[in-house]
């Protein structure tokens, strides 16, 4: 496998990732005005792509979605507006992750892990920074 670069990426557009660019590395999303990012199809092969988001979203929304209909989302991520926040698991079609700025998150800070664990699986782990009450950013949109 290419070896990524160790320096962080940022895109400011929507993207698709691939593995020789942006597997085991941080990718920055920059775009107030929001974009989508596509992972590529799950394959098994134990490579993390990792998000974080160094611009709030204030218009339109950051979108992450998985490449497929036959891939999905597994796990769950921790939703903040303040010290309690909750915990919010993936469903069973999860494979769409919404976030507007607001009780969804999108906003700086907010980090999300995806590992390539099985054809068909991303394992999904990270913190969401919300305002308002938390609302729950996962759907099945693809």
């Amino acid at each position: 496998m290419p070896y990524p670069s160790t320096a962080p990426i940022t895109i400011t557009a929507s993207a698709t990732l691939n593995r020789n660019t942006h597997a085991n590395n941080v990718t920055n999303i920059s775009a107030a005005a929001g974009l989508t990012v596509t992972l590529p199809a799950s394959a098994g092969t134990g490579d993390w792509y990792e998000i974080f988001v160094l611009t709030t979203v204030t218009s339109n929304n950051y979108v992450i979605q998985v490449a497929n209909s036959t891939d999905i989302l597994a796990g769950a991520v921790h939703l903040t507006t303040d010290i309690a926040g909750t915990s919010m698991p993936t469903s069973t079609t999860s494979d769409t992750i919404t976030m507007n700025g607001s009780t969804s998150g999108g906003l700086r800070g907010t980090w999300l892990r995806f590992k390539d664990v099985s054809t068909g699986f991303w394992a999904l782990e990270g913190g969401i920074i919300c305002t308002g009450a938390e609302a729950t950013p996962f759907s099945a949109a693809v």
